[in-house]
């Protein structure tokens, strides 16, 4: 059965794509209020993203046991609802200045992390297994789009509204997508021990080391987000003031990674019965790293170094985000459905826990090697991903 007439997947991807859609559209009308209604100036802003990210550390893998213990859908309605609230109060709360600001970012990003948990660990309860690779390619597909055009539309939204009133579209947007999760119909749940939270944290993170298949995908997921952030880092140096590419220019390298991410979530359905889920893991992140090494080598702001930006940023964001849906896919068949929600959540501690050190490093690596070697360091510490990842593809055998 095709999953567009799968009610409860419906519900999911609508409800779903409406909440990616104000989440990337909020990552330009939130920081907008701060520069144009209350004169936040550049270390303020940091000051935003930071707190905007700090639930990821301090709360994911207590939001791994919360989606464990109640259904997923409950957790989904009440993180959107909490959003949507949140941020229609922004208007009303501007008189309290920046620090405002700060709790309406830090507890946006709570509920963020609570409805992303949430909605990977609610896929393998609604659909049968067979079905996993092509739910996941439809969520990602959208969520490829919503990273694409939300920001447009946050702009947009702010050139025609104002930051204040943008951010309350953004509310309207979260409220949908409640309204639309709440019409799931799925009322199955596997129950819980309701043990004390630390013991149920230290059970996720057991079935993470003692399984090998979860044991390689994270290990490929520290590795690649460690890398990938260092990477990131010294990229925007090398396009300025390596290449000397002018900022218009830049935006656009930037933006060419989106188009590829697109393409690499329609694929991603079609790969893995194609050439097996093993294949992909291994072979499309080997060539996307190969493809993102070739960056290192190439010189001055001409056109033809620029076309070269723009076709690695294409082929390898297909690539990467290939191996993404498929890696999403393997952990939600080998992990047990009781504890699905604490598995995802302890994964993306461990990888997102590591992307402040890569930054670093990658700042300092560039600082004393110069930007072109950093580059070139950051580039070959992704072939570290692969390298796990060819464990978890012979861990697979008999498995998926």
């Amino acid at each position: 059965m095709s999953l567009w007439k799968h009610h409860d997947f419906r519900w999911l991807w609508l409800g779903q794509s409406a909440s990616q859609l104000a989440s990337f559209a909020g990552q330009v009308t939130v920081p907008l209020v701060a520069v144009t209604s209350l004169g936040a100036g550049a270390a303020q802003l940091g000051i935003l993203r930071a707190v905007q990210g700090l639930p990821i550390l301090l709360f994911s893998l207590a939001v791994g046991v919360l989606v464990d213990r109640l259904r997923s859908r409950t957790v989904l309605v009440a993180a959107d609802l909490g959003r949507a609230v949140v941020l229609a109060s922004v208007p009303l709360g501007l008189g309290l200045g920046l620090p405002f600001l700060y709790v309406v970012g830090f507890t946006v990003g709570l509920f963020t992390v609570c409805f992303d948990v949430a909605y990977m660990a609610s896929l393998p309860q609604l659909v049968e297994r067979n079905q996993l690779a092509q739910g996941n390619s439809m969520l990602e597909t959208t969520r490829s789009a919503a990273q694409i055009c939300g920001p447009a539309f946050g702009g947009g939204l702010v050139s025609l509204l104002g930051a204040p009133i943008a951010v309350v579209a953004g509310a309207v947007l979260y409220a949908f997508s409640s309204l639309s999760v709440s019409r799931i119909r799925n009322r199955v749940s596997t129950p819980v021990a309701q043990s004390g939270v630390l013991r149920q944290i230290g059970e996720g993170l057991r079935v993470v080391v003692r399984d090998a298949s979860l044991r390689a995908i994270a290990a490929a997921t520290c590795a690649y987000q460690f890398s990938f952030t260092a990477l990131t880092t010294v990229y925007l140096l090398f396009l300025t003031r390596t290449l000397d590419l002018p900022g218009a220019v830049v935006g656009l390298v930037m933006a060419s990674f989106g188009p590829g991410v697109l393409i690499g979530s329609l694929l991603s359905a079609w790969l893995p019965r194609r050439f097996g889920y093993g294949r992909v893991v291994v072979y499309a992140a080997l060539v996307s790293d190969l493809v993102m090494l070739i960056t290192s080598t190439l010189h001055g702001p001409g056109p033809i170094t620029v076309a070269a930006l723009i076709a690695i940023n294409i082929l390898y964001g297909a690539l990467s985000q290939s191996v993404d849906v498929a890696v999403v896919a393997i952990r939600q068949l080998v992990t047990p459905l009781p504890v699905q929600g604490r598995v995802v959540a302890t994964i993306n501690f461990l990888g997102l826990g590591l992307t402040p050190l890569g930054a670093l490093l990658g700042g300092a690596a560039a600082g004393v090697f110069g930007v072109r070697t950093a580059l070139l360091v950051a580039t070959a510490g992704l072939f570290l991903s692969p390298l796990c990842l060819t464990r978890l593809s012979r861990s697979l055998v008999g498995r998926v």
